[in-house]
């Protein structure tokens, strides 16, 4: 049989084929995801969920003229092959090579750059009203999203907007009862019903009553229906809903069984789908440590409730929502309710550790400020993914939470370079702060061994000296701390060169800070964050306010954003890898 996709590039020979040639080139664009996700890793069971829709919306509609927005990006790597980017999908999420989510720069066909979820609806509507302002009344605007992405506040904006428009959209709601974990809520268990209950669908319906034309639920996989559907719903104008079923995973059996592991399963048998596990680390990756020492204190201290939004697994607060679910909240994709849901509890004794990662704290920053800082309460949260996080590049890596909570009063900022050190901060935010703090540690694993020993109290503020020197302080903050040891074993100047681990951003230890500043004239600042306003802004106003004339220089991430690529690629790109910081010990 001749393979169909060997002579498709773009959206224009998709169109050539026959409406019952597209059976089988789903079966060959599904194959060919799973041939490369296979051997290189990324987002696999999204992607292998949506193939027919894919090809369906791609064949129905005129793009890139009609404007095509994928909620999140997990599931766009069929688009991405039917979109010119065959050739080089082997290079998706690889350092310099193609994205592994849409990204406006990469291609004409990628309408909106997305990597946190449920930014679809308002981009497409968006659109959509421009359309209508350009008198361009036959354009066509389609949003994907999931049904875990629809149930975040943004997409309710949206909705509500959107229904009381004269906007040509169309919402596909792509329900496969996951996101990452489960979808959690009353929104999911009412999608649960209408699959089962027609007459739901018809009559009492959410979507209908917000002013769309629903149709639904379609089976996903069927592309003569999907067809069928889409032909209808291209000639009405106005705000439009389509319904579809899918199957995470559709396609390898290995991920369907197990949707949770093979979101991204990383690299494995592409026949059998057994995954390929790496090497055994004799560390523990950070994530780890935080939920095996969370449940730990839980068990002894019954104050301490733990909240997610929607990263359960993947911050292992799946640990203890198996030994206290009455304690555990997933509350999905709802940041901005997660941080005051934390500080309505912190108010009635409660000890809340808000668990979500860098990158995701970003949207909740209004409650950051005005429900917890401003009223002081200790709310704990635990930003897991802080730094670099590699291949998800630019929208995942955790570098600004430094800069933009370090202006916040009455907030306590704390990077623990090590295991021990993450294990004790968490002990020490549960025996009664009187202010809230924020504890970022990184994704990945560890360097110790023997981190689960007794706890001992942290001193709020207190930084430490890790080697002595002459002439050279560096200042560090968190794991990179284990990249500067390594450089000044490097290098040739070993015993010139101070190390000092300031744990916290906030409150600075002004008191090792001064016999730094009075004891050495050079001084360096490293950190895994952004330059610009981050620690060695902070290290930089503490010398300036008490008159130091000191040569400071500071190191991070520069004032661009960084793209994907291995944590140590970007490490090196950025020169804070151990040689690069090795070089600049010795010519500094």
């Amino acid at each position: 049989m001749k393979n169909l996709l060997a002579n498709i590039s773009n959206p224009t020979d998709l169109r050539k084929l026959t409406p019952n040639q597209l059976p089988q080139l789903a079966t060959e664009l599904r194959n060919f995801i799973i041939d490369i996700v296979a051997a290189k890793g990324g987002h696999l069971g999204a992607s292998l969920g949506v193939v027919e829709l894919t090809i369906a919306l791609h064949y129905m509609f005129d793009t890139p003229s009609d404007l095509l927005v994928w909620d999140v990006g997990h599931q766009a790597y069929g688009h991405k092959i039917l979109t010119d980017r065959k050739h080089i999908f082997h290079t998706n999420r690889q350092f310099k090579g193609i994205a592994g989510f849409p990204l406006r720069e990469e291609s004409v066909f990628d309408t909106f750059g997305v990597g946190h979820s449920s930014t679809s609806i308002s981009a497409a509507l968006g659109m959509a009203i421009a359309s209508n302002l350009k008198g361009l009344k036959n354009k066509h605007h389609i949003a994907v999203i999931g049904d875990a992405s629809i149930a975040s506040g943004m997409a309710f904006e949206a909705l509500n907007h959107a229904g009381v428009s004269n906007a040509n959209i169309l919402i596909i709601l792509n329900d496969n009862a996951i996101g990452i974990d489960p979808s959690v809520g009353a929104l999911k268990e009412y999608l649960t019903k209408v699959k089962s209950d027609r007459k739901l669908a018809v009559q009492n319906n959410i979507i209908k009553a917000l002013n769309f034309d629903y149709s639904g639920p379609v089976n996903g996989h069927d592309l003569q229906k999907l067809l069928v559907e889409l032909k209808r719903l291209k000639k009405i104008k106005g705000p439009k809903f389509l319904h579809i079923i899918t199957t995470k995973g559709k396609g390898l059996q290995k991920a369907e069984e197990d949707q949770i592991t093979y979101h991204a399963p990383g690299k494995f048998h592409k026949i059998s789908g057994e995954r390929i596990k790496d090497k055994n680390s004799l560390f523990t990756k950070y994530q780890d440590v935080y939920g095996k020492t969370i449940l730990e204190l839980a068990t002894k201290n019954k104050k301490i409730v733990a909240i997610t939004p929607a990263m359960l697994t993947g911050s292992s607060l799946n640990l203890m929502m198996n030994k206290y679910p009455d304690r555990t909240f997933d509350v999905g994709i709802a940041e901005q309710h997660a941080v005051t849901l934390a500080a309505g509890m912190t108010t009635q004794g409660l000890i809340p550790f808000c668990t979500i990662y860098s990158t995701f704290l970003q949207r909740a920053y209004d409650q950051v400020i005005h429900d917890v800082a401003l009223q002081r309460l200790p709310v704990v949260f635990c930003l897991d993914r802080a730094g670099l996080v590699g291949e998800d590049g630019a929208t995942h890596h955790g570098v600004f939470d430094i800069a933009f909570l370090r202006c916040i009063p009455n907030l306590i900022i704390f990077a623990p370079r090590n295991e021990i050190e993450l294990r004790n901060i968490l002990y020490t935010a549960q025996l009664g702060l009187q202010n809230p703090i924020a504890i970022r540690y990184p994704r990945g694993y560890g360097n110790t061994l023997d981190w689960q020993k007794p706890f001992y109290e942290v001193e709020l503020g207190k930084g430490v000296c890790l080697r002595k020197g002459k002439n050279i302080a560096v200042l560090s903050i968190g794991t990179i701390a284990k990249n500067v040891e390594e450089a000044i074993l490097l290098s040739e100047n070993k015993k010139e060169i101070a190390h000092y681990d300031m744990r916290f951003i906030k409150p600075l230890d002004k008191k090792l800070l001064f016999e730094i500043f009075t004891k050495f004239q050079k001084i360096i600042t490293i950190e895994d964050g952004v330059i610009t306003g981050g620690f060695g802004s902070a290290i930089i106003e503490f010398s300036v306010s008490n008159g130091f004339k000191n040569d400071i220089k500071t190191l991070g991430i520069p004032d661009n954003f960084v793209a994907h690529g291995s944590k140590l690629a970007l490490q090196k790109e950025l020169c804070l890898d151990s040689d690069s910081l090795a070089k600049l010990f010795c010519e500094y």
